[in-house]
Formats: structure tokens, sequence, C-alpha cells
């Protein structure tokens, strides 16, 4: 099936900022007023779960309202779902875990897919299907960023997005890990503060999380280019 949506690109623009805000509104106002305050602060890629009432609507909104921000659809867990997130215009598609129908659902919109998964067994489950082409490791407080380590020996080719228990000071190790993105939900966007409407708050932990990726990334390359360096010394020595 052909889609208008390009998924390289979608991929590009969330592993760039690296961060994807994971909401679970209790409404389509008090959700909307979170996003603002996300994209206000720099956050780059929204994934709108399908807990909140209204995520069909809320999807199209945002949409209109913030073309700069990537929305998606998460929790998606019935092929009704996928259909409803695709006609909305969701960017990419994200469930919590396996299910070949709704995978299969999921890879025929030609969308950016992320399917959940935690032990080797799902993780080869899932890349069977060669369109989907990251792995949400679910919940990624289990195992950390050790246990996506271990993973990726195995799996070396598979892209990884950890969500579930990141923190700005876990950042670092689970870009030292190989994840090429983190979902973060309650720990970025806390359920009281959108209830409350507390954009303030939400800001300053956006800009706090966008702020450790940044440094961990920039920890990532220069230690990368400083091992390169040395194996070049030790090659011409």
């Amino acid at each position: 099936m052909t889609s208008v949506f390009d998924a390289a690109s979608v991929l590009d623009a969330i592993t760039a900022r690296f961060v994807v805000a994971v909401l679970r509104g209790p409404d389509v106002e008090r959700t909307r007023l979170a996003v603002a305050a996300l994209a206000s602060a720099g956050v780059g890629a929204v994934e709108i779960a399908y807990t909140t009432p209204g995520a069909t609507e809320l999807i199209a909104r945002l949409r209109e309202e913030h073309p700069d921000v990537r929305v998606g659809a998460g929790t998606l867990r019935s092929t009704a779902q996928v259909k409803d997130a695709a006609a909305a215009g969701a960017e990419f598609l994200v469930s919590p875990g396996f299910d070949p129908e709704v995978a299969g659902r999921m890879a025929d919109t030609g969308r950016l897919c992320a399917v959940g998964a935690l032990t080797p067994t799902e993780v080869m489950k899932v890349a069977e299907y060669s369109t989907i082409p990251v792995i949400k490791l679910f919940p990624g407080s289990l195992g950390g960023p050790s246990y996506l380590k271990a993973l990726r020996g195995p799996f070396p080719e598979l892209q990884f997005m950890p969500t579930g228990g990141v923190t700005p000071v876990s950042l670092h190790r689970w870009v030292h890990a190989g994840a090429v993105a983190v979902g973060a939900g309650g720990e970025l966007c806390p359920s009281v503060a959108v209830a409350a409407g507390d954009s303030a708050q939400i800001r300053t932990r956006a800009s706090r999380f966008l702020a450790a990726a940044r440094a961990a990334r920039e920890d990532s390359t220069t230690t990368t280019d400083r091992g390169q360096e040395t194996e070049d010394r030790s090659n011409d020595a």
C-alpha cells in the first residue's frame, strides 16, 4: 500500500531530537495544552495514547495546530484503532505489544511503526515484519539500559526505542546502550501536571529532557571519536 507519509523522514526527525513525549491526557483540551507546552520547549515528537478520550479527534487537531511536531498514535491494540489513527493523520503508530493482525495493519498504512517487545522471542517475532523498523522496548524500566545493551548483541541491526522509566538522569545510559530514541511519559508529563494545565512545569521538564539528550549524544560522539583516534594510532604504530 502506497502512503503519502514518508516513514524514513519521520524516523529521522524523531531520532534527531531523541525524545518522544508519550501523553495520556484526561481529555482533548488539557492534552492539547500539554502538547503546546511541549512544542514550545522544543519537543519534536508526541505520541498520543489511545487511552486518551477523543484521541482520534485530538490527533487530527494537533496535526493542524503543530505542523513542526511529529504527531503519532500510541497504545494501539486493535485494527480499528489503527484505522482511525491513520485516518486522523497520525505520522507514526505505536503498539505496546505484538499482535500479528494489529502489526500487519500498522505496516499496511505505510507510516513509521514501532511495536512493543521485551524478550528476545518477542523481538524475533516483531523483526519478522521487515516494514516495522523500530522495536519499542517496553517496559524499559524492567531491564534498564544494561538489558538493551545485552539485546543488541544478538540483534545489532535492529532499532530500539525504550519506553517506561526513562528520566533525564538515565538518558546518557540509554544513548550509550544504543537506543535510537526514547519514549518518555509520566516523568516528562506527569498526569497531575497535565490535569492541572500546569504548562510551566511541563515546559521545564521538557527542557531538562532535551538538554540531557543533547549532552548524552554529544558525549557519545566524543567517546566514539576518541575510540577511533586510539584505533588509528594503534594501526599506525
